[in-house]
């Protein structure tokens, strides 16, 4: 008996310890999507602009990030209230302090250590104020904890720069202009501890109150809203975000929402570092453009004004030449609702600015940056993939108007001149001779005529606006844009099989080389990247680009020769004539948009294998999970989505044709949740790193040889099974029947 007690003693206490393992074991969460973001992927840039650890909510208005030169800078100025602008300066600065000794400053120069950002949340200890921080964003809302070690008394410094602060015991009011421009921010703050003392001081520009607080009082909350239109309205926005000081609860609430857009798109297999590297792009692709509305109203930068939104929330900071190309596309499939509202969001910036589709919009209206006018092309990419709740007339108009009425000189707002009615009468955009001085007033002193990059980007924009066109039914216009639309036959040299400047006397500028004429960023020719780049920018008619560069394999060899053809000088010459043009294999630059869609070029040739092996090549060289994991200007969404894209294992060449060229997936699974609760889903049989060759495709269970898809078979949910290999198998969508549509698709 007493042997039986005690075996049945030694099987429950072995069982109670199995169970407690078991226990142990799922008690080991697994990894949501926002664990694996890591903000500081390319924090410190190869040679211009880093990324920035940005804190916010998805789309969100409130936006900050630590404020220093890069990841590598010492200190931090201040703590951060609100960014105007991505890449903009923030509004207001926030200085916690100890003791009197660094009263003296409106911001206060910090040592950090202990850094730690996600999406949603930012910590750090200020070594010389002896202070833990921790910020939590909402949407139009945000809150500090600080922890104040040490004896000294508590204090804290809040700063407006050339506008205004006041205070009523512990409720703040403030407001600062944004960046001397239109419109103003406005600041309403509220603290968890009722100061003993507050008093405002002048500093220079800056407008500071100084808030002091019992020597007791060692941890302080301060919540406050921020808006557009007025102090009471920033006021309501924190009152309808954030009801208590509970920060976690807050934190919980961020998370949850990051989780919720990540989530759109669930990936399975492979490292956890193309994991880090996906989510992150994705987490990028949804800082801009921000949700501006606030309780159904607006400011608008375009007019000055305040306006009802009736519904439809205002979407603005969305530079359009780096986010058409894929971040754009990107929503169109994982989050079209929000795509419409930025949709509608361009549409009225034109109404309430000379009727004109913007460039480069922003808090304080249209900054007309860059080059072409391609919110058209955003707005035919949706119209096409069947996101049509918008004013198509409408739209065609201010679109129409962008490139009709508007000067094409780069980073100019002036209306039509010389230059333009030149590209009206000839087809092209002219180039100055070597030598000659610039006398046009709308062109740009340092940012030149681009003319070959202006030719290009205009006769793509006249395609989407044909069709856009063709679409209302509008068969003259339709007629007529499409037709100009193939005017880059007009600055291709028949013998170089280049894309080269002429000048107005139809001349092609001489001498000519492709990797380094053209200036600081080749712009008296190109833009940012020289010629080897702007040889493949005819997205709308690649089929065409190929008869004209001698068929299928000689546009295939002048392929492999740009990723042959090296620097032919020192780094730091030539990266002092093109610092945009970053991420060099040969004359391929991964740092710049223009070169997203080069490597799914070898598709259109029937060769679709050498995509596979490039995009898989590109990915691991270039995108990484550490400080210098992206190797060009990232633009706020542009170059990360087409992260996304390339990870998942297809790409949309040509933005406004609704198909998508197929690439060389990197996960076993990937799982898109599309509109109307369906699913589609990516799956690799054979998968392993190394297997990144198709040898077969299956869709929805039929044999699919097309190195191609249209946007519907992703829109209607459905199973894309790839059959991977170690081996190219070149047989596979090699077929001129077989190659992605150009131009249009045929039935």
């Amino acid at each position: 008996m007493k042997n039986k007690r005690f075996i049945l003693s030694v099987i429950l206490v072995a069982a109670i310890f199995i169970l407690g393992l078991l226990g142990g074991c799922s008690a080991v969460k697994e990894k949501e999507p926002v664990d694996y973001v890591n903000p500081y992927m390319g924090n410190i840039s190869h040679l211009l602009v880093p990324t920035y650890p940005t804190v916010h909510l998805p789309n969100g208005m409130m936006r900050i990030h630590p404020l220093r030169k890069d990841y590598t800078g010492n200190k931090v100025k201040g703590l951060p209230v609100f960014l105007t602008g991505h890449r903009a300066n923030h509004a207001f600065s926030m200085s916690p302090s100890q003791g009197e000794s660094s009263l003296s400053q409106p911001v206060i120069n910090y040592d950090y250590d202990n850094e730690k950002i996600t999406p949603y949340s930012y910590r750090a200890y200020l070594d010389n104020v002896s202070t833990d921080i921790y910020y939590v964003p909402s949407y139009q809302s945000a809150m500090y904890k600080f922890e104040y070690e040490g004896e000294g008394t508590p204090c804290l410094i809040i700063s407006s720069e050339k506008g205004e602060v006041a205070v009523q015991n512990n409720s703040v009011s403030a407001w600062q202009p944004i960046s001397d421009s239109i419109g103003k921010v406005y600041l309403y703050l509220e603290t968890d501890c009722a100061p003993v003392d507050n008093t405002v001081k002048e500093f220079g520009d800056y407008r500071s109150l100084i808030m002091q607080f019992k020597t007791s009082d060692r941890e302080i909350k301060v919540r406050y809203g921020i808006s557009l239109i007025s102090v009471e309205q920033a006021k309501r926005n924190l009152r309808r975000e954030i009801v208590n000081y509970d920060i976690d609860s807050l934190a919980v609430s961020g998370r949850d929402a990051w989780n919720e857009v990540l989530g759109k798109i669930e990936v399975k297999g492979s490292s956890e570092e193309d994991k880090a590297v996906f989510y992150t792009s994705l987490y990028r692709v949804y800082e801009r453009p921000v949700n501006i509305s606030e309780d159904g109203k607006y400011f608008s930068g375009f007019d000055g004004q305040v306006h009802e939104d009736n519904g439809i929330p205002f979407y603005t900071d969305d530079w359009i030449w780096d986010t058409y190309r894929a971040t754009h596309p990107l929503r169109v499939i994982i989050d079209s609702k929000k795509e419409i509202d930025i949709v509608n969001s361009l549409v009225r910036m034109a109404e309430q600015n000379d009727d004109a589709m913007p460039t480069f919009p922003d808090f304080t209206g249209d900054t007309h940056r860059m080059n072409g006018n391609h919110g058209v092309a955003v707005v035919l990419d949706c119209y096409e993939k069947g996101l049509r709740n918008f004013d198509l007339g409408k739209a065609y108009e201010v679109c129409k108007n962008a490139i009709t009425e508007k000067t094409l000189a780069p980073w100019s707002d002036k209306k039509v001149g010389n230059l333009d009615k030149f590209f009206e009468e000839n087809g092209y955009f002219p180039a100055l001779d070597n030598g000659e001085e610039e006398t046009v007033p709308e062109v740009h002193g340092f940012e030149r005529r681009q003319p070959v990059a202006v030719t290009l980007g205009t006769v793509y924009d006249e395609w989407c606006l044909g069709n856009l066109a063709r679409h209302m039914g509008n068969d003259k216009d339709a007629a007529y844009f499409l037709d100009r639309s193939y005017n880059y036959r007009k600055v291709f040299h028949p013998n170089t099989k280049f894309f080269h400047p002429k000048n107005s006397n139809g001349d092609f500028i001489e001498p000519f080389d492709y990797r380094y004429s053209g200036g600081l960023g080749a712009r008296g020719a190109y833009c940012e990247n020289n010629g080897w780049i702007y040889r493949w920018d005819v997205p709308h008619n690649i089929n065409d680009l190929i008869m004209m560069m001698g068929g299928r394999e000689s546009f295939i060899g002048e392929l492999e020769k740009m990723y042959d053809t090296p620097l032919g000088k020192a780094k730091y010459k030539f990266y002092t004539e093109l610092p945009d043009h970053t991420g060099n294999v040969g004359m391929f630059s991964m740092g710049n948009e223009p070169a997203f869609h080069i490597p799914y070029l070898y598709n259109y040739a029937g060769e679709p294998w050498r995509t596979q092996k490039r995009i898989r090549s590109l990915l691991t060289q270039w995108f990484r999970d550490d400080l210098m994991g992206m190797p060009g200007d990232e633009d706020g969404g542009g170059m990360s989505a087409f992260v996304v894209f390339s990870q998942l294992g297809f790409y949309p060449v040509t933005p406004g044709l609704p198909i998508y060229v197929i690439g060389s997936p990197v996960f076993k699974e990937a799982v898109l949740h599309v509109d109307n609760n369906k699913v589609f889903r990516i799956i690799c049989r054979n998968y392993a790193p190394e297997n990144k060759y198709i040898q077969s495709v299956r869709l929805n269970g039929k044999e699919w040889n097309k190195s191609w898809f249209h946007h519907d078979d992703l829109a209607q949910g459905g199973e894309f099974e790839f059959i991977m290999g170690k081996r190219p198998n070149k047989q596979w969508a090699s077929a001129v029947d077989e190659i992605p549509p150009s131009f249009e698709i045929k039935n």
